[in-house]
């Protein structure tokens, strides 16, 4: 059996070395890259908590999007007459706790009332958390009572 030149492989070409070897060169800073990213843990760990944050944020966003939903959804179905009733009950409600805050005010301790004076900030400054958890249990509240 003897070989033809058609059999035996072509040697490269000058150009098809100079790629190899740039190929090679890539694959072999990535290689180091990758080692020397290997053993720093913290820069790992920041990254994937960036990573699970920004996840969490979305999907944030999408529940405060599905609540607002659904509570237009229920809103839109009240008869008019809950709607007035709940007005009704809501300016009743607001009187009691401005006479209950008044009464707050002349008998509490001042440590108590600093205390309940900074979690109240911190209800106002997370209004739309509170008020997408409110809106999911009336829904919930709605839908338990349709069933």
């Amino acid at each position: 059996m003897t070989h033809t030149p058609a059999d035996r492989p072509s040697a490269p070409n000058p150009e098809q070395l100079r790629e190899q070897i740039e190929q090679t060169r890539h694959d072999l800073g990535q290689t180091v890259q990758a080692l020397a990213d290997k053993p720093d843990v913290k820069s790992r760990t920041q990254h994937k908590a960036g990573e699970l944050k920004e996840q969490a944020v979305v999907k944030a966003d999408d529940l405060k999007a599905q609540a607002a939903k659904a509570t237009s959804q229920v809103q839109d179905r009240l008869p008019d007459s809950v709607k007035d009733k709940a007005t009704q009950v809501a300016g009743q409600v607001r009187a009691t706790a401005a006479r209950a805050g008044r009464m707050w005010e002349k008998k509490a301790p001042a440590p108590l009332r600093q205390k309940a004076a900074e979690s109240a900030q911190l209800a106002r400054d997370h209004r739309t958390v509170l008020l997408v958890a409110a809106a999911g249990v009336t829904v919930l509240w709605l839908a338990s009572r349709r069933g």
